[in-house]
């Protein structure tokens, strides 16, 4: 398992974006970042992301803690999601939501840790470029 990037839940993107991008100095992977998602890509280490609050509360069924109760998750890749779900399961994890399919190259499935922050696990189906998808350990 490898840390992929730490997601910042934003409520107002465009400010999010010309924020991390014009200020911090961080390049977003696309030129154009468009709600509902964007990852800055530094040269070394995980990617730094957005996504639109109310979005991604759509998108997990309602499950984001109201008003600013959720602002980050932590996401950690997988080789088998259906797999490391049933493993973490008979551990003791409860699963908020999920697996939720982001178009055909990612799977993700959504759990909190105990003092209630927002982790997501995910699954890479294939990779942006085409290239096979390396394993995640």
């Amino acid at each position: 398992m490898h840390l992929t990037q730490i997601r910042l839940i934003v409520g107002d993107f465009a400010r999010c974006v010309e924020f991390y991008r014009d200020v911090v100095g961080l390049r977003p992977q696309v030129e154009e970042p468009e709600p509902p998602y964007v990852a800055f890509k530094p040269e070394l280490g995980s990617s730094l992301c957005l996504h639109e609050r109310d979005d991604l509360d759509a998108m997990l069924g309602g499950v984001l803690r109201a008003g600013k109760g959720d602002t980050a998750l932590v996401s950690l890749r997988v080789d088998d999601l259906d797999d490391y779900l049933s493993v973490i399961r008979a551990r003791g994890a409860e699963i908020a939501s999920g697996p939720v399919a982001f178009g055909d190259r990612i799977r993700c499935a959504y759990l909190r840790d105990p003092d209630g922050n927002l982790i997501e696990i995910q699954q890479w189906l294939a990779t942006r470029s085409g290239e096979p998808v390396p394993p995640a350990s």
